[in-house]
C-alpha cells in the first residue's frame, strides 16, 4: 500500500513522520516525490526502518537506484543521493553502473593501500621474518628444528635479527661466528654457518625474499676455514677408534671410580662415577655399532630379551626422508647381558633410558656431554655451572685425542673388519644404506640376517676377550639369582634395594675377571 505525508500526494516526509511509524506499517511504500519511494521494514527486534530506492527508465524498463535506509542515512542524505543519480541520467549515465564503478574503484583503492602496506612491509623485511619463514615452510628436521632454533635464537638472532634483510651482509654472518669460535665452540659454528648457508639459499629461489638479497647469498662469501682454528676438521672426517688397551683401560676407569668413591670419607662431597645407565649406553655403542642417538630412542617393547634382539624403527633412524631404513640388531652374548643389566634398572618405564620423570626417553646429547665434560682438556669452552669438568676418561693419557661415544660406532666397525667381516655385512650392522640406484636398492633386498648376527656374536666376543670375559658371565651368573619374571621386558623391576642382593651393579658392569677362559662355567665376578 503507497501512503503519502500528512501534508498530501506530492509532499514530502518529515522526519517527526517516519519516527511515528510503527510494525504496522510493515510493508507499506512510502512516496516521497520525484521518483524517490521507501518501503517500511520492521527488524527482529521491532525496531522500524525506511529502504528507500529511487525510480527510473533505463533502456525503456524500469529501474530502480538504492538511496539509502532511514535512520541509518539520513532523509536530506537519501534525498542527495537522488538527486546525483538524476543529474546523472540527465547526462546520459545509469546510476547504477555508475555506483558500481565508484566500488569498484573504491576497492581497487583499498587493494592498492594494502599492496603498497604490503610491499613496505616486504621491502623492509628483517632477517628474522627470512628465519621465521624459512622455519615454518623451508626446513623439519627429526627433532623438530630444535636444534636449528637454540642455535640461531642464541647466536645469531640477538645480533643481526632485527636486521632489515637487504642490509645484512657476510660481515654480519662473519662477525657472529667468529664470536662463536672464540668462546671454543667451533663445531657449533660450523652447523651454524651450513644452516645459514641453507636458509639463504632457499629464499634466493623464493619471492619476496630473492629480490631484497640484492648481492645474492652473504653466506656464499664466507671462507670458513678463515675463521675456525687450523687444526679443526671441517668435513669432521674423524678417524678416532679406541684400541684394545684403550677399551681396557675405559673398563679399568669405571672401576677405579667406583672404588674412590667407595673409599670417600664423604660421599656427598666426592666425585660421582659415571652413571649405571651411561655406561651401559656405551657398552651397548661399542657391541652393536650403533648410534648414540638410536639407542638412547630405544624402547622396550622393540627389546626382545628371550630372542636377543632390538628392533630401531625407521623413526628412529638417522638420515633424510626417502633414505632411511628400519633396524634389526642380534645381541651378542655381551650386548645381551648390557641389555638386560638396563632392563634391571629402568624396566618399570617404556624407554630404555628414561627421562628423569620417565615420560620420555633421555636427551640425545646427554652421554655424549658426559662423555666430553669430563675430558676437559680438550676443550676451550667455559665452564659452566651443574656439570662435570674433569680428565676422568681421557684415555692412553691424552696422546691419540679425544674420544666420543660415536667413536665407538667407528671402533666396533673396525674390529669387525679386523675379525675378517666383509664390509658388506659391517655396512648392514651399521645400517648404512646400500649404494647405487634406486633400481638396485629395490631388487637387491637379501636381509643378511644370518651374516649380520655372526658378525655381531665375533664382535662380542672380542670385547669380553678384552674385557677377559666378565662382562657377559658375570651379567649371565648374577642375572640367574633375579627372579625369573624380572628377566622378562613387560616385568616389573625390582627395587634398587632388592636389586643389590640379587645383582651387584659394579662387577656386572665394570669389574674385569682375575682370569677367564670363555667356556669357564664357573667366571669369577
Amino acid at each position: 500500500m503507497t501512503r503519502y505525508p500528512k501534508s498530501g500526494k506530492g509532499r514530502k516526509w518529515t522526519v517527526a513522520e517516519l519516527k511515528a511509524l510503527t510494525p504496522a506499517s510493515r510493508g507499506n511504500l512510502l512516496a516521497d516525490g520525484d521518483g524517490l519511494v521507501g518501503e517500511v521494514r520492521v527488524s527482529g527486534s521491532g525496531s522500524v526502518a525506511v529502504h528507500f530506492r529511487y525510480a527510473f527508465k533505463w533502456g525503456g524498463k524500469r529501474t530502480w537506484h538504492y538511496c539509502g535506509t532511514w535512520p541509518t542515512t539520513t532523509l536530506e542524505q537519501i534525498r542527495g543521493i537522488r538527486d546525483q543519480a538524476r543529474v546523472g541520467l540527465k547526462a546520459g549515465l545509469n546510476p547504477n553502473a555508475a555506483r558500481e564503478a565508484r566500488r569498484i574503484e573504491a576497492q581497487e583503492h583499498v587493494q592498492r593501500t594494502i599492496d603498497g602496506e604490503a610491499q613496505r612491509r616486504t621491502e623492509n623485511a628483517m632477517f628474522r621474518d627470512l628465519y621465521d619463514t624459512w622455519l615454518r615452510d623451508g626446513v623439519l628436521r627429526k627433532d623438530g628444528n630444535a636444534e636449528l632454533k637454540r642455535s640461531f635464537e642464541k647466536d645469531l638472532l640477538p645480533a643481526i635479527g632485527r636486521k632489515p634483510l637487504r642490509a645484512v651482509n657476510e660481515h654480519d654472518l662473519r662477525d657472529a661466528l667468529r664470536k662463536i669460535v672464540q668462546r671454543g665452540a667451533s663445531r657449533v659454528a660450523v652447523r651454524l654457518f651450513r644452516d645459514t648457508t641453507q636458509m639463504f639459499a632457499w629464499a634466493e629461489k623464493r619471492q619476496p625474499w630473492r629480490r631484497l638479497l640484492q648481492d645474492g647469498n652473504p653466506a656464499a662469501l664466507i671462507d670458513l676455514e678463515a675463521i675456525v682454528p687450523a687444526d679443526y676438521d671441517l668435513n669432521n672426517t674423524r678417524r678416532r677408534t679406541l684400541s684394545r688397551s684403550e677399551i681396557a683401560e675405559l673398563n679399568a676407569i669405571f672401576e677405579r671410580m667406583d672404588a674412590e668413591y667407595e673409599a670417600a670419607p664423604d660421599r656427598r662431597r666426592a666425585p660421582r662415577p659415571l652413571q649405571a645407565e651411561s655406561r651401559i649406553a656405551l657398552w651397548i655403542c661399542l657391541s652393536t655399532a650403533c648410534r648414540i642417538g638410536e639407542l638412547l630412542l630405544a624402547e622396550w617393547k622393540h627389546v626382545d630379551l628371550d630372542q636377543a634382539t632390538w628392533f630401531i624403527p625407521i623413526e628412529n633412524v638417522k638420515g633424510t626422508r626417502g633414505r632411511k631404513q628400519e633396524h634389526r640388531v642380534y645381541l651378542s652374548r655381551f650386548a645381551l647381558a648390557q641389555f638386560k643389566a638396563l632392563h634391571a634398572l629402568n624396566g618399570k618405564t617404556p624407554w630404555c633410558f628414561p627421562s628423569r620423570d620417565g615420560k620420555l626417553h633421555l636427551d640425545l646429547k646427554t652421554i655424549t656431554k658426559q662423555v666430553r665434560d669430563r675430558q676437559q682438556q680438550f676443550k676451550d669452552s667455559v665452564k659452566l655451572k651443574r656439570r662435570r669438568h674433569d680428565d676422568s676418561l681421557v684415555l692412553s693419557g691424552g696422546r691419540s685425542g679425544e674420544w666420543t661415544p660415536h667413536d665407538l660406532r667407528r671402533t666396533a666397525a673396525t674390529m669387525m673388519q679386523a675379525l675378517g667381516v666383509s664390509p658388506e655385512v659391517i655396512d648392514r650392522c651399521q645400517n648404512h644404506v646400500l649404494a647405487g640406484s634406486k633400481v638396485r636398492r629395490h631388487y637387491l633386498t637379501h636381509k643378511y640376517s644370518a651374516e649380520t648376527r655372526e658378525a655381531w656374536r665375533k664382535l662380542g666376543g672380542e670385547i669380553e676377550s678384552i674385557l677377559r670375559g666378565s662382562f657377559a658371565r658375570c651379567a649371565a651368573k648374577t642375572t640367574s639369582g633375579l627372579p625369573e619374571e624380572s628377566r622378562s621386558v613387560k616385568a616389573a623391576v625390582p627395587k634398587r634395594d632388592d636389586l643389590a642382593r640379587h645383582l651387584d651393579q659394579r662387577h656386572l658392569e665394570h669389574r674385569p675377571l682375575e682370569a677367564s677362559v670363555p667356556h669357564d662355567p664357573k667366571p669369577r665376578c
